[in-house]
């Protein structure tokens, strides 16, 4: 991601990512009541996954740019 606006968007669904993946792992576990989604383990593996993969992408997005330079020149 090498463009600013990429690197806002990345950042911002991987925010929303992991905000999501809270709450159904939240409510998969039992600690946020009120819904379907209440205790089901289902719901707690979505959550883990989601949360994972917004993480991953805001990693993939903060981390530094590499040199401009080929793989292949040694």
């Amino acid at each position: 991601m090498r463009s600013k606006l990429a690197r806002t968007i990345g950042l911002i669904v991987g925010t929303l990512a992991v905000l999501v993946g809270g709450v159904w792992i939240g409510q998969g576990a039992g600690l946020i009541k009120g819904s379907f989604m209440t205790g089901s383990p289902t719901w707690l593996a979505i959550g883990l996954l989601c949360l994972v993969v917004g993480l991953f992408l805001i990693f993939l997005t903060l981390r530094p740019r590499t040199s401009g330079g080929s793989r292949g020149d040694r």
